[in-house]
């Protein structure tokens, strides 16, 4: 998938990260007013880890400080080709490029009009926001690298196949149920498992 073979290290990643935090609670204490302040702080502790704030803010869906939006959250490539770069701006270099449109990612943090999102692979970059569409897709990935998954007429085992998705193909996701998702490709629309589908939450129900 990567173009270029650059990978950012982890020690990088937590630096970059640590650093954005830092600007961000500058930021916000510059123009917010006292009370605001004082419930910021608190937002601020429940981040830090080792602490019972903490704690409790890790076992909870956060907001993205920018756009308000959940947190993380999948999204899907808007264009062919997107940079993907180590650091939230157009000054830091490009780790690789995608070339994919419509392959899903998951925005894990946000930082003014960056997005730091993290692909099928695990690999993690700064995407611009306008690169990134919120049309859902997914990723099939079936248990077994030669095996296909089935699109059934209905969101039940035995009813009919109507196609089957290799390992890597990109659908569109146009629903999702608790076990199935009603997913579409190549002309064809069919109900898959859930299970077999990267790019949606194991909980996650939407029409």
């Amino acid at each position: 998938m990567p173009v270029l073979a650059i990978k950012n290290t982890v020690g990088f990643q937590q630096f970059c990260s640590l650093r954005i935090f830092v600007q961000t609670v500058r930021r916000f204490l510059f123009r917010a007013s006292g009370h605001a302040r004082v419930g910021f702080m608190c937002g601020v502790l429940a981040l830090l880890p080792g602490t019972p704030f903490g704690a409790a803010y890790a076992s909870s869906q956060s907001l993205g400080i920018e756009t308000g939006l959940p947190l993380p959250r999948f999204v899907s490539l808007k264009s062919g080709k997107v940079n993907v770069r180590v650091g939230p701006s157009r000054s830091h270099p490009v780790a690789w490029v995608y070339q994919r449109k419509g392959l899903p990612v998951e925005i894990v943090a946000e930082f003014e009009h960056w997005r730091r999102v993290r692909d099928a692979d695990g690999d993690i970059g700064w995407i611009f926001h306008s690169l990134l569409d919120g049309r859902r897709t997914a990723l099939v990935t079936p248990p077994e690298a030669d095996d296909t998954m089935a699109l059934h007429a209905m969101p039940d085992e035995t009813s009919n196949v109507i196609a089957a998705a290799e390992q890597g193909v990109v659908v569109e996701v146009e629903a999702c149920q608790i076990r199935w998702c009603l997913i579409s490709a190549n002309g064809y629309a069919g109900w898959s498992s859930k299970e077999q589908l990267w790019g949606i939450y194991p909980d996650e129900s939407f029409e």
